[in-house]
């Protein structure tokens, strides 16, 4: 008789009711810890028989108050999903109850028999409670939801390793959905924020053109933390490939990766078909992608554009441009009118070459407030050699417009994930050297004109010829200069990038290339290297010193006779003799001042180049491509 009452109160512990010998007790402020209790008065034996069954009973009220809870909202899909499938293995559960107790009304169960029936539940059982305590524990929810089940499915027998690979994948349907919204249209579709991809909303695609780290590009999107493990691998390409039609879809495209039955992802598992989906999915976006930007976008054309102007690759623009601006660049930086500057730059684009060029109405002027070197100086991200030199530089007590004078250029989206912010101020750091570098050319060209000029004269042996030398090698330094830049760094470099940009497969790839390039031209172009840099500048600002201090030499000299002149009398028809002691003292003094002018501009320049020998020799054993430029330099330092 006690016997058929425990057998009863059992199937009623099997699912979570108390009966007469059986209570459940549980412990304040541990919602996961229940245990079921038998009356000491029963049997023992009987006792120790329903000991056995007790685990299924506890976990079976742990299950079912685990799916109660994890219904409501705030838990996430997963865990909805999760509960679902929970919820439908109890049904099976329960119905096992059921026909247990239609055995005992017939009064073919007893308790060895209830024993029996009920082992086989057992081990699932427990491994659904293990697994349940540890999301409860933890809050799990997303992610690692599926990557517990999936852990846990490691371990155990054929028939738990089922179980839970079943739940599993009832788990993670509500996750793949999400996942083919994201690789199949570029759209987080995310209520509960379980996705792996996190969305910054406040990052705009205009902050490229302002955003000087570009963080859009690279925190609109991003990974989190939690990633599925049997996603880990392609997480990646995962991101990658919603970016890429988002892109599309902020340009006005409505692009939709082609779905077919078998590029549903409702499944995982060891037939890898999910991996073919994403792989295929990324290939078309990045496809798409590449095409529009190339194509409609003419990513090339801008490129190419920017290389006209920006890297004086098309200079008669420029010529004039400085011709007419003179006035104005000669101003200290903050006296310069930017509108005057942008008209003028207008009006020499119009005509010159430049006006049948689409993209010359991109072009902007604007004036920076530090030279070159404390512009590089604050970039903290470039990649330079000896920063506590470059922080160690002294800007100029004045500074005017031609060291200060930049060109601009209007990036569209989506355009400005290329060109971006970071991108165009480096064009514009190589802009700024090669405009000064032209101006010192210009200057130095019309010194040399002046030099031309007063040819006829014959001025052997006076401190005109003397100053003749030193312009032609001044002009041989900054010509070297140039050619360097243009014809070993900046064109070579360029056709390289040109090419790979050709056989790109994605814009990450371009974005890549396009970045390397930029890099390798602000290396090879000394901008990275302080100490070459400096000693340049300083070569250049004697150069400009020289070329302004021209006319007065010329002008002084002109009327100064040579010295077998003034022996013979041959100078003038003899007039030199007549003149009295303090005119004769007069002009040696002047001829003086003149020649140790020249002398001092030659001594400090000679100087320069000799410290700057040992840099380059050096340099160049690192850095191969200063080869050339070594060459040339110590060609220019040996004529002298």
């Amino acid at each position: 008789m006690l016997e058929l009452i425990l057998i009863d109160d059992l199937l009623f512990a099997l699912v979570g009711i108390e009966g007469r010998y059986i209570s459940i007790k549980r412990v304040h402020g541990k919602a996961d810890v229940v245990s079921f209790q038998v009356d000491a008065s029963m049997d023992l034996a009987l006792q120790e028989l329903a000991k056995r069954i007790f685990p299924l009973c506890e976990s079976y009220l742990l299950i079912d108050e685990f799916v109660e809870s994890r219904s409501q909202f705030k838990h996430g899909l997963v865990n909805h999903a999760f509960a679902a499938a929970l919820r439908a293995f109890l049904l099976d559960y329960q119905a096992m109850v059921a026909q247990l107790e239609h055995q005992f009304r017939l009064r073919r169960l007893s308790i060895q028999g209830l024993w029996f029936y009920c082992q086989p539940m057992m081990g699932s059982m427990q491994a659904l409670s293990t697994v349940i305590r540890k999301v409860s524990a933890n809050n799990y929810a997303g992610s690692a939801v599926l990557n517990l089940l999936q852990s846990q499915a490691m371990a155990g027998d054929s028939a738990v390793r089922s179980l839970l690979e079943k739940m599993t994948h009832s788990a993670s349907n509500a996750y793949l959905s999400i996942l083919e919204r994201w690789i199949y249209e570029g759209v987080i579709d995310d209520p509960c924020g379980e996705f792996f991809i996190a969305e910054n909303k406040s990052l705009q695609k205009e902050s490229l053109t302002q955003d000087y780290d570009a963080k859009y590009w690279r925190q609109r999107y991003s990974l989190k933390k939690d990633i599925p493990s049997f996603l880990a691998n392609i997480a990646g390409t995962i991101l990658t490939t919603g970016k890429y039609l988002n892109v599309m879809r902020e340009c006005g495209y409505n692009v939709q990766v082609p779905v077919s039955e078998n590029s549903k992802l409702m499944t995982f598992g060891s037939n890898h078909q999910y991996l073919e989906c994403v792989k295929a999915a990324y290939e078309f976006a990045s496809g798409e992608l590449l095409s529009l930007i190339k194509e409609k976008y003419d990513l090339i054309g801008k490129l190419r554009s920017m290389k006209h102007y920006l890297l004086l690759d098309q200079g008669d623009f420029l010529v004039h441009f400085m011709d007419i601006a003179r006035e104005e660049l000669l101003k200290k930086h903050d006296e310069i009118s930017v509108e005057k500057l942008q008209s003028l730059l207008d009006l020499a684009l119009r005509t010159t070459a430049a006006a049948a060029d689409p993209c010359h109405e991109d072009l902007t002027c604007c004036v920076e407030r530090a030279s070159v070197l404390k512009r590089l100086s604050r970039l903290k991200d470039l990649d330079i050699k000896n920063v506590s030199h470059s922080n160690d530089l002294e800007e100029p007590i004045s500074i005017t417009g031609l060291e200060t004078f930049s060109l601009s250029y209007k990036i569209q989206w989506p355009l400005s994930i290329v060109i971006s912010r970071k991108a165009l101020t480096k064009y514009q750091l190589i802009f700024r050297f090669l405009f000064h570098c032209k101006h010192v050319e210009r200057q130095l060209c019309g010194a040399w004109q002046m030099h031309q000029g007063v040819r006829a004269l014959n001025s052997h042996g006076t401190a005109i010829s003397r100053s003749s030398l030193l312009c032609r090698s001044m002009l041989r330094f900054i010509n070297s200069l140039l050619h360097y830049l243009t014809f070993e760094v900046l064109e070579p470099n360029w056709h390289v990038m040109h090419g790979r940009l050709q056989t790109a497969k994605s814009i990450d790839e371009v974005i890549q290339h396009h970045d390397f390039f930029l890099d390798k031209c602000l290396k090879e172009c000394l901008l990275l290297l302080p100490e070459l840099i400096q000693k340049v500048e300083k070569l250049k600002s004697l150069c400009l010193q020289y070329a302004a201090a021209t006319q007065w030499l010329i002008s002084s000299s002109i009327d100064i006779p040579k010295l077998d002149e003034q022996s013979d009398g041959s100078f003038g028809s003899g007039k030199l003799k007549s003149k009295n002691p303090s005119q004769v003292l007069k002009v040696m003094t002047r001829n003086s001042a003149v020649t140790d002018s020249i002398l001092k501009f030659e001594r400090e320049f000679n100087a320069e180049l000799q410290t700057l020998r040992p840099i380059l020799s050096s340099s160049s054993q690192a850095e191969p491509y200063l080869t050339h430029l070594a060459q040339w330099i110590l060609g220019v330092g040996n004529d002298q």
